[in-house]
């Protein structure tokens, strides 16, 4: 893998989307509730931080029947979508200290058990690796502490349960569709699990004409 890498524009993004949609199931479009909470999540991401906007998506989905666990589980989900910072600097650091020459610290057997009592087996790492590659190897290389608090702040919206899995999926990938992110090694791994998940076309597609609609970061005062 080659750094700096080449940027992406939103055409592109959606492209990208629409071809690793091309097998998908039709689907069905989001309920008022989630469509609410996908705009709750693209305004209080740390690329937006609209909370002017956020407050009217939060009432409205108290209005429609969500809870406070629900809505807070979405700022824990998407709070930990800013670790993008500590993925592209991570691999990008690595690169750059074995480009100059240098060594990074061995996966040595305290790193090693780390990784494997953290990690485990399945598909969402595989599916993780596969779409950010290297990055955990970075990761677990530079900081041992880095990354077990990667691992353990990242799984807390798995553990707290308060939304279905697909939808926070389809949440991540509204996030990384944001104008002002474009991640696309994100959008491609949670649009993986959505659809794994069961999501199909229209419901991913929304969230991302959702995130599309988001005008220019306000600030915060």
């Amino acid at each position: 893998m080659s750094y700096p890498r080449q940027g992406i524009d939103l055409p592109t993004l959606r492209a990208e989307a629409e071809k690793l949609l091309s097998q998908a199931p039709p689907g069905r479009p989001l309920t008022p509730l989630d469509r609410t909470l996908v705009g709750y999540a693209v305004c209080t991401s740390v690329t937006t931080l609209d909370l002017a906007a956020a407050r009217r998506h939060a009432g409205d989905a108290l209005d429609l029947g969500a809870t406070p666990a629900q809505l807070h589980e979405v700022l824990a989900l998407v709070s930990g979508l800013g670790v993008h910072t500590l993925m592209e600097g991570s691999r990008d650091l690595a690169d750059l200290v074995v480009r100059r020459g240098g060594n990074l610290p061995s996966v040595d057997e305290a790193r090693q058990e780390l990784r494997e009592r953290l990690l485990g087996g399945g598909a969402y790492w595989e599916i993780f690796e596969e779409n950010v590659p290297g990055f955990l190897d970075a990761l677990l290389r530079l900081s041992p502490e880095a990354f077990e608090g990667f691992i353990g702040y990242g799984s807390i919206p798995a553990r707290t349960r308060q939304l279905p899995m697909v939808l926070k999926e389809i949440i991540s990938v509204a996030v990384d569709a944001l104008p002002n992110h474009r991640y696309l090694p994100g959008l491609r791994f949670h649009l993986a699990n959505a659809l794994r998940l069961g999501a199909g076309r229209a419901e991913v597609l929304e969230a991302i004409d959702l995130a599309a609609a988001v005008p220019a970061p306000p600030g915060v005062g």
